[in-house]
């Protein structure tokens, strides 16, 4: 008798503790909407010491964020640690993250390959995708472009819009599967509309090659501007050329100087060195020797040997002084650009 009494003794007290639990990640869910992180502190600690994944992970989040508590990796690498032993997906995947970051642990692509692949499994889409850009790139694993498809097909099918595109990307290269245009167009498309800025620029790319479908500038042209208006750099130099020869739309030299400058100012060498040669015509803009010298002599940086010569044409077209102003406008020009980037 004594020993049924024991064990409903243990249920009771088992499910009341149970209950506490509940009754803490509530209060500590309410306390974070509220913005009182420091509450919310106080509770998913207790929660997270009665074992409780949910209150483990949130802990984590918290110490890693830095919401209530000052920000601490190390904190957050041994809260989440718990709750991902416990097989909490999104604990596995953020331990993965702080791995592979070295934040709180030394960096550790393999520990950070096993983090991602337990979550991975249990259908984490964003495991999946960082998954895939470990094999892909054979880190903390041997690089292997099958497996790397493998998982971004399963986070594409769930709709994440950056595997999308990457896996838009491996059928594009041929990588991992044969190479298939109208695969990448396919995944590049589902990821655009999405708003994915980079899908949308390949999508520019693949209608003006004519890769996968019949070329076609002004679909070209359409997918070029909708990423160029997103702030992708590559799709406003390729926009502002297609402006210059007026493909896809009436030539424009003035809005192939503004797309030119936009992309330039991001760092695009190829937008710099043809913003310079509209100086140097005064296509779209005065002509001007000391800013085209400029431009040039940024995007000749990289290396373009096109962009060297032009860049040594113009500056024997001007005046000791005016090369030395050119000069310096050139160097502030770029420490411009590398400060904002």
């Amino acid at each position: 008798m004594k020993g049924i009494i024991l064990f409903f003794y243990l249920i009771f007290t088992f499910s009341a503790y149970a209950n506490d639990v509940v009754k803490w990640l509530d209060k500590g869910y309410s306390s974070a909407q509220n913005n009182n992180n420091k509450q919310s502190v106080k509770w998913y600690t207790m929660a997270a010491e009665q074992g409780s994944s949910q209150g483990q992970f949130s802990l984590g989040v918290l110490h890693e964020k830095g919401l209530g508590v000052p920000q601490n990796y190390k904190q957050a690498v041994k809260w989440y640690t718990l709750a991902a032993e416990q097989g909490y997906s999104t604990a596995q995947y953020n331990l993965g993250g702080l791995y592979a970051d070295g934040n709180g642990v030394p960096q550790n692509f393999k520990q950070a390959v096993n983090w991602y692949t337990l979550a991975a499994e249990q259908g984490y889409s964003s495991a999946q995708i960082n998954l895939g850009s470990m094999y892909s790139n054979g880190r903390g694993v041997l690089q292997n472009s099958k497996q790397a498809v493998k998982w971004y097909t399963l986070a594409a099918k769930q709709g994440d819009s950056s595997a999308q595109y990457n896996l838009g990307g491996m059928y594009f290269r041929g990588e991992g599967v044969p190479k298939d245009y109208k695969q990448a167009m396919k995944w590049y498309t589902l990821s655009a509309d999405q708003n994915e800025p980079k899908a949308k620029y390949n999508l520019g790319v693949l209608h003006e090659n004519g890769y996968g479908t019949p070329q076609n500038y002004k679909k070209s042209f359409k997918w070029y501007t909708l990423s160029a208006k997103q702030g992708h750099s590559p799709a406003q130099f390729n926009l502002g050329i297609l402006y210059a020869d007026g493909k896809g739309t009436p030539q424009n030299y003035k809005k192939a100087f503004k797309w030119y400058t936009l992309a330039s100012e991001q760092g695009n060498s190829g937008a710099q060195g043809n913003l310079g040669v509209m100086y140097v015509n005064g296509e779209g803009v005065k002509a001007d020797n000391k800013m085209a010298y400029a431009w040039l002599a940024i995007s000749a940086m990289d290396g373009n040997q096109n962009n060297t010569a032009n860049r040594d044409t113009i500056a024997k077209r001007l005046t000791r002084t005016e090369l030395n102003e050119a000069q310096n406008l050139s160097r502030d020009l770029y420490n411009k650009i590398n400060k904002d980037g």
